[in-house]
């Protein structure tokens, strides 16, 4: 028995393609665009970084060493080329209530167990119900993620050191005022203007890169006091150890960490697959749902015991990366191997960037990733439709992303659902097979959204003493649907009447025979070449 689970399970499993470059031919000219936009990254994963280890109530390192291994191994494994991962605020505010009460080798541990389970969730092919997220959604989610980005940017426009992690996002601090104002906001439109002018001019060097080493440079050669990234914090370190989390393992510590782990494997996973699917429609790739969920597994199962905070795939980052040319793996490795280089060697110089220039990437990025055409079609939609993108936009900004696509998802649901239910209705007719016989052909799904509306559709008392049912344009769905047959069967055997079902396709005969509702055990025609009349049996789900 077990041998033949794991050779079923291993038959189920496809290799993973981890080629480098899977489509883009190895020329000196894509290396080349391939380092720019890792470099690209890195800068700009920097302040992020440290930025949502201050959330998390950790040290800056915790989040900078996160953003290294979880990028460098989904870059290596992951299952699209070209997205970039690291920690995250969507994790980050998940993380400071545990670190809060429990400390931060708590939060080493329960970065273990989430890897685990996501590897879990990948080998189990979980990934592909992705597919659910309705379109809407994902427009929501865009356009909600660009927000937060946006808002999150806000901070750096504050005295630096005065800004703290209220268990929820950075809050509090002084706003910058007079000409250290003035100065941030025309550095970071002189950014976002080099970023927009930069590829009509040349395409040799990344547009954000341009715009953060030319900023850089003006700041720097002039001595203008604006706040850099040494204000944030030192990100000076050195190469991350491996660390066994120093928690008892015993089950107080499992129940502890549990809930923590499910909750941060299922934000992980879903902003990663979101994101997985916004990067394929920009790059025209297709897949990989699976292989993302194991690679983004391994990534936490590994970050846990060398000290990091965990993390996930970031849209923002991704959108840098992909818009500056990277296309391939090397990109994302690139981008861990410079940030890496800059804990260990080169601080002293990164501290040196300004703050703007990396807000103004980020703002461009912003403006590059909100679902403008949105705001256009809002009219145009279904007003459900319209609704669900607006409902998820609020909800990512003001609760979290995976409550969001939840909510979002649950919404299109019902929504979709109720439609159906009420396309349930009967076409009455005489039967031309049976002398006397009354045929209600039955039109639209059945299903616990439309059992109530199929059992008002006949008429016991006024009926003759033969009924045929057929379900040639309808489908039998659920348990709610074998309820509804069994009760409208019921109610015509107390009337002394005989019911049939007719039209049934193979789905629907399965269903009713796995239930007992067959009297006849034969195969339909699933054609309707033959129509087969099939009796009811009463009283086999226990009534009402």
């Amino acid at each position: 028995m077990k041998r033949a689970i794991l050779g079923a399970f291993a038959n189920h499993m496809t290799a993973p393609d981890l080629r480098w470059m899977p489509d883009e031919g190895f020329t000196i000219s894509r290396l080349r665009i391939e380092l720019l936009s890792g470099l690209t990254v890195a800068l700009a994963l920097v302040p992020e970084a440290v930025a949502f280890a201050f959330v998390a109530g950790v040290h800056p390192l915790v989040g900078l060493y996160a953003a290294f291994l979880v990028g460098l191994i989904t870059a290596l494994i992951g299952g699209r080329p070209g997205m970039i991962s690291g920690a995250t605020g969507a994790l980050a505010v998940v993380m400071v209530a545990l670190v809060a009460q429990h400390g931060v080798e708590y939060l080493f541990a329960t970065v273990v167990l989430m890897g685990l389970l996501q590897i879990f969730f990948g080998a189990m092919h979980w990934g592909k119900f992705i597919r659910l997220v309705p379109h809407p959604v994902m427009l929501g989610f865009v356009n909600g993620l660009a927000i937060v980005i946006f808002l999150a940017q806000l901070t750096q426009f504050k005295v630096p050191g005065t800004v703290v992690s209220d268990g929820h996002g950075m809050t509090g601090g002084e706003w910058l005022t007079g000409m250290p104002m003035m100065l941030m906001l025309i550095l970071v439109g002189c950014t976002m203007a080099i970023i927009w002018v930069t590829p009509r001019i040349t395409k040799v060097i990344p547009a954000p890169l341009a715009g953060i080493g030319i900023v850089a440079a003006v700041v720097i050669a002039f001595g203008l006091d604006v706040p850099r990234v040494g204000d944030l914090a030192s990100i000076q370190g050195g190469l991350p150890t491996w660390h066994i989390p120093t928690v008892p393992l015993n089950w107080e510590t499992f129940q502890i960490i549990l809930p923590y782990a499910v909750i941060l494997a299922a934000i992980g996973l879903i902003e990663s697959l979101l994101t997985l699917n916004l990067v394929g429609e920009m790059t025209n790739k297709r897949g990989g749902a699976s292989q993302e969920c194991i690679a983004q597994g391994i990534a936490n199962t590994v970050t846990g015991f060398f000290g990091g905070m965990g993390g996930c795939a970031m849209i923002g980052q991704s959108m840098i990366n992909v818009k500056s040319g990277g296309r391939t793996r090397i990109a994302g490795i690139a981008a861990a191997i410079f940030l890496l280089l800059f804990i260990v060697a080169g601080s002293s110089v990164i501290e040196l960037i300004p703050l703007a220039a990396l807000v103004g990437v980020m703002f461009m990025v912003v403006i590059g990733t909100f679902a403008w055409n949105s705001l256009l079609i809002l009219r145009r939609v279904p007003k459900m439709d319209a609704f669900v993108i607006i409902l998820v936009t609020v909800v990512t900004v003001y609760s979290d992303l995976a409550v969001a696509v939840v909510v979002g998802v649950i919404v299109s649901a019902l929504a979709y659902a109720w439609n159906n239910a009420r396309r349930i209705h009967a076409i009455e007719r005489s039967s031309s097979t049976s002398e006397g016989a009354k045929v209600y052909e039955i039109q639209g799904p059945l299903f616990f959204g439309s059992s109530d509306g199929f059992i008002e559709l006949f008429n016991v008392t006024d009926d003759p003493k033969e009924v045929i049912v057929d379900f040639a344009q309808s489908r039998v769905v659920d348990q709610s649907a074998l309820q509804a047959i069994e009760a409208v069967a019921a109610k015509y055997e107390e009337a002394e009447k005989r019911i049939q079902l007719r039209h049934l396709s193979r789905d629907c005969h399965q269903l009713l025979t796995t239930a007992g509702h067959l009297m006849i055990d034969s195969d339909d025609d699933p054609d309707y070449e033959v129509a087969v009349d099939y009796q009811v049996r009463t009283g086999i789900l226990g009534g009402h």
